[in-house]
């Protein structure tokens, strides 16, 4: 036994040295300190805990906003003009910046944890400043570009809620060992008081955090809604180019209930579904009309527009990662699609007997159909056959007109109105962005008799929630990864989440409790016996502890060294 403690102590020496040495360059025993850290290493610790939180959140803003990083794309498209997948950059430097200052995170708790002075080395501390200021300029860049993305955060909390809560609860149990060596080693009342207090309100707070925590997927099994409807954004645009024939025919095979398309006027009087104002990121109009790239989609004729091939694109810029798992067969059909017309996909959903839904822009002013592009659309309706009750019709403009000519139509708003205004107008339906429906709206619309239906939706987890919550119907740019989903990804009753939350607690307080007991037992035996029972070593060691000497830091590893059997 005495033989293997000076290995012992030069393990711990080593791992002491690898430890400071990392944090703070300080790889020699006499760099090191037991003193308490200064007021400046403080305020940084303070720092990089405040750069580790904002990282946090940061982090897990972009983990749940996956389900619109195609919108994202988009909207660094119509600014640039390149068509690039921006998310990358941003999520490699978050997941570097984080692991980074995750690690001096955790090296500073074992700091505290072995009682050793934090001393941030000053290339850490550029490291620390580099992080927060690029978080810092990230949150306000996204705040001023694409502030509506924040209400993911608190819709996704309706479905990582309960487990975050958990989690953190767990993180924070493990925290009372630092809290209580802490309190255990302070000789300092104040200081033992003060980390106490701190610790146990966040270990409270922590354990009413449940009472905040709603979720729709917190019911009754017995009161879960049938599972909603999922129509296809622009078709199955993963599996295929965006609005063409091939995407809604793959979407077709998704098993969705409805299809989705943006239609714009051609120069003579043709819809066409297009989402973007030109032609450059879809099709090949930068090879055939080089000239005319720029223009508005809106002034070619269907002649030139049919022409256009609308499927090379996507097989270039792959903007769903899914064109390496194509077959040679796939591919080849994706090359040759071409540019669709509404006729088209009134047709192709009249064959299978599917709901239609699309966003009708009007063109721009001084083109032929001008003013008669709510006609022209009505036109092609009426001509293509489909049963008008399949017809979902959201422009506002003109709607009295609209129903007189189309009554069958189902009046749908884009705007999110009260129930009663939308019954006024005839509207039986509304289409919003998911962030714009709360739970309870959903259900004060399904009161009302208002089908609700809510884009875009790509992820299980919010399909999860937004199924929880009684949707009607979704829709999405992914029915491939929603069919995937027969139900909710999670479903609890109210008693089963209290008989997880209280046990979680209960345990959690007992793990503390041992925790602090047996950090301080000796201190605690000491009280009680009056010291009667300890020998002199011992209590020079427990001093040595006790103190913020590295003198006596020192005396104890003599003291190991020459000790001998009692």
């Amino acid at each position: 036994m005495v033989k293997h403690q000076p290995l012992q102590v030069y393990e711990r020496q080593l791992c002491l040295s690898c430890l400071t040495g990392i944090y703070g360059c300080r790889w020699k025993r006499y760099q090191r300190s037991h003193d308490d850290t200064t007021k400046w290493e403080f305020l940084w610790s303070l720092i990089l805990f405040f750069t580790f939180s904002l990282l946090l959140v940061w982090f897990y803003f972009w983990w749940e906003a996956h389900n619109d990083y195609n919108e994202f794309n988009w909207f660094l498209y119509n600014r640039s003009g390149e068509w690039i997948d921006g998310t990358v950059p941003i999520l490699a430097t978050t997941a570097a910046g984080f692991t980074y200052i995750a690690f001096l995170m955790i090296l500073a708790l074992c700091h505290i944890a072995v009682g050793q002075q934090l001393n941030l080395h000053w290339l850490h501390k550029i490291g620390v400043s580099t992080a927060l200021l690029t978080t810092a300029i990230g949150f306000i860049s996204v705040n001023q570009t694409w502030g509506e993305e924040w209400a993911v955060i608190p819709i996704s909390l309706q479905a990582t809620g309960p487990f975050l809560h958990l989690g953190a609860l767990v993180a924070v149990t493990a925290l009372a060992w630092l809290v209580a060596g802490q309190v255990a080693r302070s000789e300092k009342t104040m200081f033992q008081v003060v980390v106490l207090l701190l610790y146990l309100s966040v270990l409270l707070g922590l354990y009413m955090a449940p009472l905040s925590i709603t979720s729709p997927c917190i019911m009754d099994h017995a009161n879960l809604t049938p599972r909603p409807d999922v129509i296809g954004h622009q078709g199955a645009p993963m599996l295929a180019p965006e609005n063409t024939i091939l995407s809604f025919q793959r979407a077709l095979q998704m098993n969705v209930s409805g299809l989705e398309a943006d239609v714009a006027i051609s120069l003579d009087g043709v819809p066409f579904l297009m989402r973007d104002r030109t032609l450059r990121r879809t099709t090949d109009v930068e090879k055939v009309f080089p000239a005319r790239q720029l223009d508005d989609a809106s002034s070619f004729n269907w002649t030139d527009l049919h022409s256009l091939n609308a499927g090379q694109w996507f097989l270039k810029e792959d903007p769903f990662w899914t064109v390496q798992s194509m077959a040679q067969r796939e591919v080849m059909l994706v090359g040759n699609q071409s540019v669709c017309s509404l006729e088209q996909l009134l047709r192709l959903a009249t064959l299978h007997n599917h709901t239609v839904v699309f966003d009708l822009r009007r063109p721009p002013h001084g083109h032929p159909c001008y003013h008669s592009w709510i006609n022209d659309t009505l036109g092609v309706i009426l001509l293509s056959g489909i049963p008008q009750h399949l017809v979902m019709w959201t422009p506002d403009w003109d709607r009295g007109q609209v129903r007189q000519v189309v009554p069958g139509l189902q009046q749908t708003s884009v705007e999110k109105l009260p129930p009663q205004v939308l019954h006024q107008q005839g509207i039986s339906r509304l289409l919003l962005r998911y962030s714009q429906a709360s739970p309870d709206d959903i259900r004060e619309f399904s009161r009302s008799n208002v089908s609700v239906t809510l884009y875009t939706v790509n992820e299980p987890w919010l399909f999860s929630v937004l199924w929880c919550s009684g949707v009607s119907s979704v829709s999405s740019e992914a029915p491939n990864i929603l069919r995937k989903v027969p139900y909710p990804i999670w479903l609890m009753s109210p008693d089963e989440y209290c008989l997880i939350w209280v046990a979680a607690e209960l345990i959690s307080f007992t793990v503390v409790i041992g925790i602090f007991v047996f950090q301080n037992y000796h201190i605690i035996r000491w009280r009680l016996s009056g010291m009667h029972s300890y020998n002199p070593e011992q209590i020079m060691l427990s001093a040595a502890v006790r103190r913020s000497s590295r003198d006596l830091n020192i005396m104890k590893e003599k003291l190991i060294f020459s000790g001998q059997p009692q």
